[in-house]
């Protein structure tokens, strides 16, 4: 399993509140813009990570992890699974403390890669349905 309980709780209320979301966008129809609305409101500080570099949610954008020039603790993950596991290795390069794949996006290998760094992980979960259930 790639989303137990234990390292969910963890990634939510221990590792930081810098979230970088990749792939999030100023589209209002897309999963990602919901997604880090929730984590704002749960007093997380979300950075869209888009190649349009838009600001979203009152946060800059930057085209990529390695253009945030300040660090960044979880790397929340909104691209399809074929692209994901590049984004996970950038994750571990930047030190972000973890990585998070969105429902639907999975890369076992990408998985094994990121927890050998020493990242925690969590994988085909969302945030925004997890940390309700943490209060």
């Amino acid at each position: 399993m790639h989303g137990d309980p234990a390292t969910i709780r963890k990634i939510l209320t221990e590792l930081g509140d810098t979230w970088a979301v990749v792939g999030l966008s100023s589209n209002r129809s897309r999963a990602a813009y919901g997604v880090a609305d929730v984590l704002q409101r749960y007093g997380k500080r979300i950075i869209p990570v888009h190649p349009r570099a838009e600001t979203v949610h009152g946060e800059q954008g930057y085209p990529s992890l390695d253009a945030i020039p300040f660090d960044v603790d979880v790397v929340d993950v909104f691209v399809n699974s074929r692209l994901a596991g590049p984004v996970a290795d950038e994750a571990a390069a930047i030190g972000a403390k973890a990585v998070w794949f969105q429902l639907g996006v999975i890369d076992d290998k990408a998985y094994d890669r990121t927890r050998a760094a020493g990242l925690d992980m969590v994988m085909d979960r969302c945030p925004a349905i997890e940390i309700p259930r943490l209060r």
